[in-house]
């Protein structure tokens, strides 16, 4: 699979999070930003590859909304693109909110030929940033 494709599939599953309505595992209502302005460091990572958050305090409730992408959301994003999850070396997350920035995510995402990328994404829709 080309890099710049699988780059689209880090932003995407990223962005399927950061929206709060996460079509691709069929939750509704996850509230990642929320949770991250109240979090010690004004942040919280995802480890989409481990299904995990770093830190003490994201809900239980948001942990399980990450785990289901690791088992559920990201294995049948990538295979609608023709690849599996194993293409990926790394995939992480920053979610964060702040004055001068508001709601952005961080998506810093490795092949398996060591080739990474780190892009930042605007508001909850993921544009740009």
């Amino acid at each position: 699979m080309k890099f710049d494709e699988l780059k689209s599939v880090a932003h995407n599953v990223s962005a399927s999070l950061a929206s709060g309505i996460s079509f691709l595992i069929g939750i509704y209502d996850s509230e990642i930003f929320e949770e991250a302005a109240q979090a010690p460091d004004g942040f919280l990572e995802v480890d989409f590859l481990a299904g995990t958050i770093e830190g003490d305090s994201a809900s239980s409730k948001l942990r399980g909304v990450v785990t289901a992408f690791r088992d559920k959301g990201l294995p049948d994003l990538c295979q609608k693109h023709g690849c599996t999850a194993d293409a990926f070396s790394m995939l992480r997350t920053k979610y964060a909110t702040d004055r001068v920035y508001g709601r952005y995510f961080i998506v810093t995402m490795a092949d398996q030929t060591g080739r990474s990328s780190t892009d930042r994404y605007m508001g909850w829709d993921g544009k740009r940033g």
